[in-house]
Parts: structure tokens; C-alpha cells; sequence
């Protein structure tokens, strides 16, 4: 993850709890979320957005009157936060008419560089779209040195349409979309990250791992030692996450020195589970700066280390809330959703591994997938089903990286699951024993290749939508000219 927060046209990586919606109220909703005319907001009778918009400011205000700073933060297609800084006295501003950012925030590229060919910029006149506040996400910044609070938007038109173009929106029609045709996705997320020590360089000017100078015997997976030695920053990750209401569950210490996983709750709601991630990124690498530290999501940041990936757990519940996995009839089903995963895969892969450092993650041997293969119990492969009871029953997506941006990648497997059950589609056999033997469908070996399948994909369109589907492209594009622009100091080295 990449978090910087300051102006409009600077980058972090974050995300906010969003929006609650009951099974049988997403049903109710139309497939296309409502127009919401910015003119609305702050009529006569109540000057805040919504009942429940004033509610969620008052509450917080009570709590928190001394308030000194707030932080206005929106995700882009790339999954990097964006956002800007502004007084504590404009949250009430914000709750009731909106906040203004350039729509063309949705078309930078990671580095926080314009793609004219996205046409969000200059070609449209660089237009501010109209941000609302995501109920739920207003919450304290435990690890600021001024009282701060941060609140989470997303975008709208000037004529208050839903912005296609931000991941948020995406996820958000999708979700609508499914429940309209009777499906609620339950998901949960795993994730891996380094703490890195800024004090111990290595050669090469990066920073160490935790741990990494104390020899091999530091890897310690599962190890206690490891959790006790940093015990209260994982106080304060925990601590904070309670405060922001994030749903953490395990802490482990992961295979490589100084690399630890976080486990969040299952969500009957895929939007909230997508802000959890986003939120829960932004407070580990806060909580860590606090304490002297560096943590990062980067999906590969040492080659002769594992990588961080982003572990994802889903179900399906019917309009009645049952499991639809479950029992000899739902194995079907079950079977047909991993089909369609597996049949996805390969068009959609840009979308699980986003940064063109990403692709050193999937390498045999590593757990990290690199055939479009499944297996029961089985945790070399790309979808894997873990034993569980019927009530329980569910795949793991194991292929995204940790750095992947969680709305983009929680569409497309939606997407993907829904149109293998409708289809009834059958998957290969699964794999026993080490899937890096097989001779399964291999995925795509790095970002050029990974966008070409794309580019060519009517799947990706369906999971994303036209809009986000081509900026997304756009921006990947010029990310890959850009390192192509770039020679080696190996290169140089090799070949002067």
C-alpha cells in the first residue's frame, strides 16, 4: 500500500467503512443506484444529506468536540488513496453539502501523473465532481499527532449521477446488481504485510525486515516470539481498529522475517468488506509509523522472500440467507462459481496483480498461484476450498496481491462466481498434491501479457462496467510504459 495524504492530486492508500445493507434491502434496489442531484442536499427542512447523515455528524461531534483536522479520502482505480487535509470545522460543511474533488482524480496513474487517454482530464475541462460523505466511515485517526478525524467519499456527477470511474461505485452497482437477481456474496479478507526498521539498511539502500539481521531462524512462522517482541504495536493496531470499528480477528506471524498477516470478519456485505481493507492498510502503516516503523502491502518488496498477497474468502447466501455452497446440492453450485472463477481468470488477472512488480510474486513454490487451477484443502492452488461445514462452506481466492485495490478485485470475482452458477459451468478436475507439477492453465507472466487478455475481454467490461474497464486499461498501459522507459542499472552494467 502507498499512503500519502495531502492535496487533491496526491496519493495514500486508504479506504472507510461504507454503507449497511440488509440482504432483503439490496434486493429491493434497483440494478442503477439513484440519481442524487446535488441540489437536494440542504433543502429547508434539514440542511445535512440524509436523517442518517446528521445522526452519524452529532454523534461524532459529541465525542470528539475538540476536533482539529479532518482528512477527505477517496480511492482511485490504481487502489492508491487519495485525498486532502482541511480544518476540523469543515466536517459539518461536508455532511451537508458534499466536497468537491476533480473527477480527473480517477485518472492518475500510481504515481499521481495525469492519462490524458482516460479523457478525464483536461479534455473535459478537469470538472469537480460532487463527493458525498460514505455513511459509517467518519471515524477518529488514533495515530495523528492533532486531533484529527478522516470520513471517506465517493463520487457523483455535477448532476449527481454515480461516477463510473470510481472502484467504490463500481463495487457498489455490482453488489445491487446480484442482489437484484437473488445472490448475497459473504466475504472475508486476509492480509499480508512487512514491517520494515528505517534504522537497518541493507546494501541496496531498503530497509530491513524486522528481525531479517538475526539470521534465518527469524522466518518463525506462527511464531509467538515475533507477535510478543512488537506487542504494542499490535495493541495499537487493534486498539485503533476497535475504535474505527474494524472487524480484525487473527494475527499471525507469516513465512518470512518481519512479514505478519491480519484476518478481518467475514461481511455479509462485500462493499463494507472492501472499506475494511482500505481502512485497515491505512491504520496498520499509521500505527506503525508511530512506532518507528514502516509497513508495507507491496506485493513483493524481496526476492528471496514470500510476497504479500490478499486472501479472499467467499460465500453465497440465497434471498432467505442460506448458503447456497451448502449440502450435496449446493456442491454444485459450489463447483459451477469455481468454474467461472477459473474460466475469468486469466482476462481478469490484471485486476488480482496490478503493479508490474506484483507478477515476481507468483512463482512455483512460492503459495502464491500460477496455474488457474483449484483443490480441496489444498493451498498451492488459485482457488482453494477449505474443509468447513455446510453452513460454512466457501472458496479461497488466494491470487490477488496485497497491494491490489479490494473494490476492482471483490467485482470480478462476483462477477466471475454469478455467471458460473447461472451458466452451470463444470471446472476441470482438482488438484491433488503440489499444483506447480500440473500442467494446468497457466496465467499470464507479467503486466504487458496480463493487459493484452484484458484489453481483449468481454468479462472484464461486464464485471466493471465500460468506463472503469477503459480507464482502468489506460492506466495500467501507461504504467507499463513507463518501466519500459526505464534502463537498468543491470542492464548498464551488463552491456556497456
Amino acid at each position: 500500500m502507498r499512503e500519502i495524504t495531502g492535496n487533491t492530486h496526491t496519493g495514500a492508500k486508504t479506504s472507510s467503512l461504507g454503507d449497511t445493507h440488509s440482504p432483503s434491502r439490496l434486493a429491493a434496489e434497483k440494478n442503477r443506484p439513484p440519481k442524487i442531484p446535488p441540489a437536494a442536499v440542504g433543502d429547508k427542512k434539514s440542511k445535512f444529506m440524509s436523517p442518517e447523515h446528521e445522526a452519524e455528524y452529532r454523534a461524532f461531534v459529541e465525542k470528539h468536540p475538540d476536533l482539529e483536522a479532518v482528512e477527505f479520502l477517496l480511492v482511485d482505480p490504481n487502489g492508491v488513496m487519495r485525498g486532502k487535509w482541511a480544518p476540523g470545522d469543515a466536517l459539518k460543511k461536508a455532511f451537508q453539502e458534499g466536497v468537491n474533488f476533480p473527477m480527473s482524480l480517477h485518472g492518475l496513474d500510481v504515481w499521481g501523473r495525469e492519462v490524458s487517454e482516460t479523457g478525464l482530464h483536461i479534455e473535459t475541462g478537469d470538472q469537480d465532481g460532487y463527493c458525498r460523505a460514505t455513511r459509517g466511515s467518519l471515524s477518529i485517526v488514533p495515530w495523528a499527532k492533532r486531533k484529527t478525524a478522516q470520513v471517506m467519499l465517493q463520487t457523483f456527477s455535477p448532476e449527481g449521477e454515480p461516477f463510473m470511474a470510481d472502484s467504490r461505485q463500481v463495487l457498489k452497482r455490482k453488489v445491487a446488481e446480484v442482489n437484484e437477481k437473488g445472490y448475497f456474496p459473504v466475504v472475508a479478507f486476509e492480509l499480508e504485510f512487512y514491517l520494515l526498521d528505517p534504522e537497518v539498511e541493507w546494501d541496496d539502500g531498503m530497509p530491513a525486515p524486522v528481525g531479517a539481521t538475526a539470521g534465518p531462524d527469524r522466518l518463525r512462522m506462527y511464531g509467538l516470539d515475533d507477535l510478543a517482541e512488537h506487542a504494542a504495536l499490535f495493541d495499537m493496531i487493534r486498539d485503533a481498529a476497535q475504535e474505527q470499528e474494524l472487524p480484525i480477528d487473527t494475527i499471525i506471524k507469516e513465512a518470512a522475517p518481519g512479514q505478519f498477516e491480519v484476518n478481518l470478519k467475514h461481511r455479509a456485505d462485500p462493499l463494507r468488506a472492501a472499506d475494511d481493507v482500505i481502512m485497515l492498510q491505512r491504520l496498520v502503516i499509521g500505527c506503525a509509523r508511530a512506532h518507528g516503523l514502516t509497513a508495507t502491502f507491496m506485493a513483493k518488496p524481496f526476492l528471496e522472500y514470500a510476497g504479500n498477497g490478499m486472501h479472499v474468502h467467499a460465500s453465497m447466501l440465497d434471498r432467505e440467507g442460506r448458503n447456497i455452497f451448502g449440502g450435496e446440492a449446493g456442491r454444485k453450485k459450489l463447483e459451477a462459481a469455481v468454474a467461472g472463477l477459473l474460466r475469468t481468470m486469466p482476462e481478469s488477472l490484471l485486476l488480482f496483480i496490478n503493479t508490474w512488480n506484483g507478477f515476481r510474486r507468483i512463482t512455483p513454490g512460492s503459495y502464491a498461484p500460477t496455474r488457474a487451477v483449484w483443490g480441496e484443502n489444498n493451498r498451492s492452488v488459485a482457488l482453494r476450498i477449505p474443509v468447513a461445514s455446510d453452513e460454512n462452506k466457501r472458496l479461497e481466492h488466494r491470487i490477488a496481491g496485497a497491494d491490489a485495490n479490494p473494490y476492482l478485485v471483490m467485482s470480478a470475482l462476483i462477477q466471475g462466481m454469478v455467471e458460473g452458477i447461472e451458466n452451470e459451468e463444470v471446472p476441470p478436475p482438482p488438484i491433488i498434491g503440489n499444483a506447480y507439477d500440473d500442467n494446468g492453465l497457466f496465467l499470464p507472466d507479467d503486466m504487458d501479457e496480463a493487459l493484452q487478455l484484458m484489453a481483449r475481454s468481454s468479462f472484464v467490461e461486464r464485471a466493471l462496467g465500460p468506463l472503469m474497464a477503459k480507464v482502468y486499461q489506460d492506466l495500467k498501459r501507461a504504467e507499463i510504459l513507463a518501466f519500459w522507459a526505464e534502463i537498468t542499472q543491470l542492464e548498464r552494467t551488463t552491456y556497456l
